[in-house]
């Protein structure tokens, strides 16, 4: 918003008129998940009017001719055919990000939580590099971590098939680099989400420890999701407060929030930032490494860590872009960004500025069928609207604690359905009506408003509310086929008056 005050031009690429979409110079309301067909129709545009970065692609680069080939037939017309929007519109847009000079993309679950969610997000690291703008300040590709220490929760290896620093877990490399630390640990690729749920529904999975999440309310096909827990035969919980996940545990681990404890936050810009103890834990609530560490000492495991920053000590070793951080350096507030080697070392604000991290940056092939580019709309008549689901800037993920808040509850005190009049005339519904909203995986209710800030045949629906649990809606059948993540954005349903 600030460089948009200075001149900067703002394009927003959003089924819905969001408060930023408001704002921008050029809004691009196109189909729920038709991400894919915009971004190579901007490519073909930008190679067909020779408008790429020649030099750039020639010195960092390769695959520039496959990627070529492959974009010839995605003009804008075929584009416009499925995105519906104006083929005029697609081209503009391609001459202004490729024109610059510093053009950045910015992009969040809209895009991701998509059938083509992984093919979008390489599409767009080609477009970055097809046009030079990456490795300088200014330019690049920035996704926006839905929560606070997303990215430094991956640094740290919470995901299925990496370890700290992103080695490849089941490798020689991680055995390498972690055994002289740790000794022996499972050097085994994990599950993603939605493999575990499947586990426990087919009994492959037994138990499951869920910290600081509820997934009964953030994940797909809500029915299913109460199921899975409910068949296992140990759940653990280690939360705040009593989420609707943490009342089918069998044992719940009270932790401390944020105020009440020690430790470090990563951010989307790799920014490490370190944060204090303001207030002492409530009584019988501990900090989540104390109760992390005593449970690792009783599974026969060692954790001799006496306070928060001998954790991040062993952190230095075990990722290498970390090494040169460290508390003392992070006492003035300001952070570093890593890859920080050494304590010596600036920190790293601007990636990529003289090479990638696999040398030449890979142009990749991203094809998709129609049906996974934006399905086609009112294909089932039984459900003729597509739901997006999303969220409200009161509050914050499943609402745990911003529904705690009055003056926020008041802002936003019960779950709403947008709709544009055209989809509310048809359908003989007024404002401020109570509907219900029906998908082949459940059924809600909620208050419906009528905007055209959302696109005729699409609705959207916050996921906060617990009492009118958008994920009742969605479905864990059409997945990602690489990360195997939902598309949660795209969800067929219809809408009618509650009698």
């Amino acid at each position: 918003m600030e460089a948009h005050k200075r001149g900067a031009c703002l394009i927003v690429a959003d089924p819905r008129t969001t408060p930023v979409a408001g704002l921008a110079d050029i809004h691009l309301p196109l189909r729920p998940g038709s991400n894919l067909a915009l971004i190579n129709a901007m490519m073909h545009v930008i190679l067909e009017e020779q408008l790429e970065d020649r030099t750039f692609i020639a010195e960092r680069t390769e695959n520039s001719e496959a990627l070529r080939e492959s974009l010839k037939s995605c003009t804008p017309e075929w584009a416009a055919a499925i995105t519906g929007l104006e083929a005029d519109s697609i081209r503009k847009v391609a001459r202004l990000y490729a024109a610059g000079p510093n053009s950045m993309i910015l992009y969040c679950m809209g895009v991701t939580q998509q059938v083509t969610g992984t093919r979008t997000c390489a599409a767009l690291a080609n477009l970055v590099m097809l046009c030079g703008m990456i490795g300088r300040p200014y330019t690049g590709l920035m996704p926006l971590r839905g929560q606070n220490n997303v990215q430094g929760s991956c640094d740290m290896g919470a995901l299925p098939e990496t370890l700290p620093g992103y080695v490849k877990a089941g490798t020689e490399t991680a055995q390498e680099r972690f055994g002289p630390l740790w000794g022996t640990f499972a050097n085994v690729q994990g599950k993603k989400l939605t493999e575990i749920m499947s586990g426990m529904h087919d009994g492959s999975i037994r138990s499951a420890f869920i910290m600081g999440e509820n997934p009964v309310q953030s994940d797909p096909d809500m029915a299913s999701i109460v199921e899975g827990l409910s068949r296992l035969d140990f759940l653990v919980v280690q939360d705040i407060f009593m989420t609707p996940t943490a009342e089918l545990a069998h044992v719940v681990l009270p932790a401390a929030s944020y105020l009440e404890k020690e430790g470090t936050f990563t951010n989307t810009e790799r920014r490490v930032q370190k944060v204090n103890e303001v207030l002492p834990p409530l009584p019988g609530t501990r900090p989540d490494w104390r109760i992390l560490s005593d449970l690792i000492s009783l599974f026969g495991g060692q954790a001799p860590y006496s306070c928060p920053e001998a954790i991040f000590e062993e952190i230095r070793q075990a990722n290498p872009a970390y090494a040169g951080i460290t508390y003392a350096r992070l006492a003035d507030g300001k952070g570093l960004c890593w890859p920080c080697p050494t304590t010596d070392h600036p920190g790293t604000p601007c990636l990529h500025q003289k090479t990638f991290s696999r040398g030449l940056g890979l142009f990749t092939v991203n094809e998709a069928t129609q049906e996974e580019l934006a399905p086609e709309p009112n294909a089932n008549p039984d459900y003729p609207l597509t739901l997006i689901t999303g969220r409200v800037s009161h509050h914050y993920h499943t609402g745990t604690m911003t529904r705690r808040s009055w003056a926020l509850s008041r802002e936003y005190p019960e779950a709403f359905l947008e709709m544009n009049p055209q989809d509310a005339e048809k359908l003989g519904l007024k404002e401020n009506w109570k509907v219900r909203v029906t998908s082949s995986q459940g059924s809600i209710v909620a208050r419906v408003g009528i905007t055209k800030s959302v696109r005729p045949g699409v609705v959207f629906l916050p996921f906060h509310f617990a009492e009118s649990p958008a994920n009742a809606l969605t479905s864990h059948h059409r997945l990602d086929p690489t990360v195997k993540i939902p598309a949660l954005k795209s969800t067929p349903v219809r809408v009618e008056e509650e009698r």
